[in-house]
């Protein structure tokens, strides 16, 4: 007796066989790495800070391919703090760029289970309070280091005695930038030989978040590449030849207004902007005041990733090579001299002999221990 059966038959017994994954219904395990979400006010192409923490995603995801992550932006400095609330739970980790993220954390402390990276900024409470958990690491830099490396730079490298700093706003770490830079000129001037003196336009003088004026040059904003310009055009027409940059997607004006004029040169901040500083056949970019964000931002995911991942409010420096000025051939346009020069003064600041003035230290950018 022959069997005969119907095609139908025949399908639903191939159908059978081949998926026996779908028993019971149930779908397919998803992917297990990391699931990492990092919102930024500049995105993660301006070039700078927000790029920096986001190529230290890339690095970890390099080396753990089944991680992913999901780039949010938000440029409302008012709604960050809700962004985060939005998509905390989507997340096993969120990487949060910024001072202005520092209100998060009662956020935080309703999503235990989430970890969260916070970069240049101390975790505060809703009352403002500064608090630690052990879900959150926040990592904050010695900025005035990396800001004292561009001012003797500047000084060294200025033909007209003119330099200046520009930043975005006045929180705490564009404050320990411009004064660092500032305490570099001093010491550039009164050790190397130097006669530099830093320009400051009233009308862009910067208050810090606790009401205090600052002075210095800032745009108002880390997305205000048009402003940027403006500032950089008022800079470079009263003299300024040698610019600090620490301000973001609003650098970008800075940038342009430095190639459109003759004999200007810039310095980079945070992250190698040597790419950045193109003109013609030859490069603006003197050097540039690393913030080593990436490597830490990395660390941190690869902690999470081994179950070592522990909440703490750290603050970065020279002394775990977190902070510093780029100096591999062909990143750079500095002289044998400046070079020879830096070398020295990044020695002696690694040892403490030199601590530059910052928003909180105590210090003023004229009278700081090593001057």
């Amino acid at each position: 007796m022959k069997l005969v059966l119907k095609w139908t038959t025949v399908l639903t017994l191939a159908v059978c066989m081949v998926l026996p994954i779908y028993a019971g219904g149930e779908k397919q395990a998803a992917p297990t790495g990391l699931k990492i979400g990092i919102v930024t006010t500049s995105g993660v192409d301006d070039g700078s800070f927000g790029q920096d923490c986001y190529n230290g995603i890339l690095e970890f995801i390099k080396a753990n391919p089944e991680a992913t992550v999901t780039p949010i932006k938000e440029p409302d400095m008012a709604k960050v703090v809700q962004a985060v609330a939005d998509i905390i739970a989507d997340y096993d980790v969120v990487v949060l760029p910024g001072f202005q993220f520092a209100p998060v954390g009662a956020i935080l402390q309703e999503n235990p289970d989430r970890k969260v990276i916070l970069v240049d900024a101390a975790l505060t409470d809703a009352s403002g309070k500064p608090i630690e958990l052990d879900n959150v690491y926040s990592m904050q830099f010695h900025e005035e280091e990396s800001g004292f490396f561009a001012g003797i730079t500047a000084a060294l490298e200025t033909k007209t005695g003119k330099v200046a700093v520009v930043n975005g706003m006045a929180f705490p770490s564009n404050v320990n930038y411009q004064y660092g830079f500032m305490s570099g000129v001093n010491y550039a001037n009164k050790y190397y030989g130097t006669k530099a003196a830093y320009v400051e336009l009233p009308s862009y003088a910067g208050t810090d978040v606790s009401g205090k004026a600052v002075g210095g040059n800032y745009i108002g904003g880390f997305g205000d590449a048009a402003t940027g310009k403006v500032v950089g055009a008022a800079l470079i027409d009263q003299g300024v030849d040698v610019l600090f940059v620490a301000a973001g997607g609003s650098g970008a004006g800075v940038f342009t207004a430095a190639k459109e004029a003759d004999n200007v040169s810039l310095i980079g901040v945070d992250t190698d902007q040597y790419d950045d500083g193109k003109k013609g056949n030859g490069n603006i970019i003197l050097t540039s005041a690393l913030k080593v964000m990436h490597t830490n931002v990395a660390r941190q995911l690869q902690a999470v990733k081994n179950g070592t991942f522990k909440g703490k409010n750290d603050l970065l420096g020279a002394s775990t090579d977190s902070t510093g000025f780029v100096s591999a051939q062909g990143r750079h346009n500095l002289s044998a001299n400046t070079l020879s020069k830096l070398r020295d003064a990044y020695g002696k600041l690694r040892a403490g002999s030199i601590v530059p003035a910052s928003s909180s230290n105590g210090h003023t950018p004229a009278n700081f221990p090593g001057l």
